[in-house]
């Protein structure tokens, strides 16, 4: 396969998956990259304000804002570091947990959708590509 071909199939297939993902967040009132967030957190539990912009790919100037917006939906809070006064830890609250575990089940379902056609092989392979590719980002 020639890499013109293939640089356009990852293409599409990026701005299919983010159109389904907007098409999901719009309906919560949040913003794609806040519902990145609430994973982030959801699946990784308390987390420091650093490492949550590195997962996202955003500067903390950026994360500052997106979390100043989550905090005052009540869906993730900032405590204090026990063991580094300079940092905090992001964490979920109730209402930020029932929305992950709400968010996670359409991922799932998207998932499975994605590799009906395949076979169990066939996604360990698609998996492991993934994996691969990912660890080159």
């Amino acid at each position: 396969m020639k890499i013109k071909n293939l640089s356009q199939l990852i293409v599409e297939l990026y701005e299919k998956l983010s159109s389904w993902e907007e098409d999901v967040v719009k309906d919560s009132g949040l913003t794609t990259t806040q519902a990145h967030i609430i994973d982030i957190v959801g699946h990784s539990g308390s987390i420091k304000m650093k490492d949550l912009a590195e997962k996202t790919g955003v500067t903390t100037g950026t994360l500052t804002v997106a979390a100043d917006r989550l905090e005052e939906r009540k869906l993730l809070k900032r405590k204090p570091h026990e063991s580094d006064r300079r940092s905090y830890l992001i964490e979920l609250t109730p209402e930020g947990e029932s929305y992950f575990k709400q968010h996670h089940k359409f991922h799932l379902r998207m998932t499975e959708d994605l590799v009906s056609d395949l076979t169990e092989k066939e996604q360990e392979i698609f998996a492991g590509i993934i994996e691969k590719v990912l660890g080159k980002i």
